[in-house]
């Protein structure tokens, strides 16, 4: 019935049939494996998901551009949704509910998920913070993880996380080639990445300010802008409430262009002077990865160069500027000189300096510090934000005294 294995041509044969079996069954999991799958963008009725290898050198394998891996079919409440694209747009989604979700790529499952769209009206809001993290150390897992923890516990609450926020400084050493992605991005923040979507801005490391030009149009090609491919700052809005201007502080510049692009007569000056004339939701947020306000230890003040956009977050209702490039948590003070604003530093996810910078934190208009690697759980109820720093080891926000100031750090709104 089950064959004479005592033939030793057919023990042969039998044994050379189990190889091939734990060939096909390691190159099929080596296959799935190498897949990642991100949500890309995500709002009140629908969400993009994009999916590709890192395994790119010359070619590109993962992003808005990728080359195809082949046809793929997004499952998801019953119905499939085919293409030949490395990402998918599923429209006409119903105001904050969870879908669930099954990619397939040449009829193998290669991603699992739940995404839960945005509602169209809101009067609360949670998102995370995290900068100056791409380098792929324990530091950055650990801090990933935690993450995750917080957003998984969260997600069982009314007040799910939407979004991550990155400061800038997405990966450090490399960044132009795909490959450079796996573990300093899509490694650590796997299963983040199934649910959620980061919101970037560029950081110095994420261009030619610190690196090579060839970094830029990765950067810009994997995370997909709200507003559209290759943009270096854009606006967002969350529920009609909310509304973020995520701002390129840089000096990354692609070969052709010739001044920065943060310039008081520059084409980004110019649109956020816009935006901010508009009609104002209940918040607004900015993002850069420059700080404005900084005790260091390393960088100075964005002040002198970034004054103009100061002014334009003063006189138009802007009430929270989060950025980061100096690797610790600074919490500014909220007076005149910041404009009663609330300025945050945050950019310590993955790489970390611990100089203390008490002496000049008074000078420097900063009411707390930390030297210590963490996100920012920030959530908004009605008029009050909160902002809770969260690390893998416990916090200590310190004032220019040495002092432990309470957390989280409440922040009220600003009226226009």
């Amino acid at each position: 019935m089950g064959g004479d294995f005592s033939n030793p041509f057919i023990q042969m044969k039998h044994l050379q049939f189990k190889v091939l079996l734990l060939i096909l069954l390691f190159d099929s999991l080596a296959s799935a494996q190498n897949f990642r799958t991100y949500v890309a963008q995500l709002n009140d009725s629908s969400f993009t998901l994009a999916w590709g290898t890192t395994t790119g050198t010359s070619k590109n394998t993962i992003g808005r551009g990728a080359e195809s891996p082949g046809e793929a079919v997004l499952e998801v409440n019953g119905q499939s949704y085919t293409t030949r694209q490395s990402w998918y747009q599923l429209t006409g989604l119903r105001q904050d509910t969870n879908y669930k979700y099954v990619l397939k790529l040449k009829g193998q499952s290669i991603a699992s998920g739940t995404v839960r769209t945005w509602p169209k009206n809101s009067k609360s809001l949670a998102f995370f913070v995290i900068g100056d993290w791409g380098n792929g150390t324990q530091t950055q897992f650990a801090i990933a993880s935690r993450m995750e923890q917080e957003r998984q516990r969260l997600a069982q609450t009314g007040s799910p996380v939407r979004f991550v926020i990155s400061t800038g400084d997405n990966i450090y050493k490399g960044g132009s080639r795909d490959r450079d992605w796996e573990r300093k991005f899509f490694s650590p923040y796997q299963a983040t990445l199934q649910s959620i979507p980061f919101y970037a801005v560029l950081g110095n490391h994420d261009g030619n300010e610190s690196e090579a030009s060839a970094d830029l149009p990765a950067y810009l090609d994997n995370f997909f802008s709200p507003t559209g491919p290759m943009t270096r700052w854009y606006k967002f809005q969350y529920g009609g409430f909310a509304e973020f201007f995520a701002l390129d502080s840089t000096t990354n510049q692609h070969p052709s262009a010739t001044s920065p692009a943060y310039l008081e007569s520059g084409e980004q000056s110019q649109w956020l002077k816009q935006q901010l004339a508009a009609k104002p939701l209940d918040w607004r947020i900015a993002i850069m990865h420059h700080p404005i306000f900084t005790a260091g230890p390393n960088h100075p003040p964005a002040m002198p160069k970034l004054s103009h956009w100061f002014e334009s977050f003063r006189k138009n209702g802007v009430s929270a500027v989060f950025a980061g490039h100096e690797h610790n948590l600074q919490i500014s003070e909220r007076n005149s000189t910041s404009g009663e604003m609330q300025f945050v530093v945050s950019g310590a996810g993955g790489e970390l300096r611990s100089s203390s910078v008490l002496k000049k934190m008074k000078s420097r208009n900063i009411a707390g510090w930390a030297p210590q690697a963490h996100f920012l759980l920030v959530q908004i109820e009605g008029d009050a934000m909160t902002i809770l720093p969260v690390s893998d080891k416990p916090l200590i926000l310190k004032n220019p005294a040495g002092q432990a100031v309470p957390m989280p750090v409440r922040v009220p709104r600003r009226i226009p």
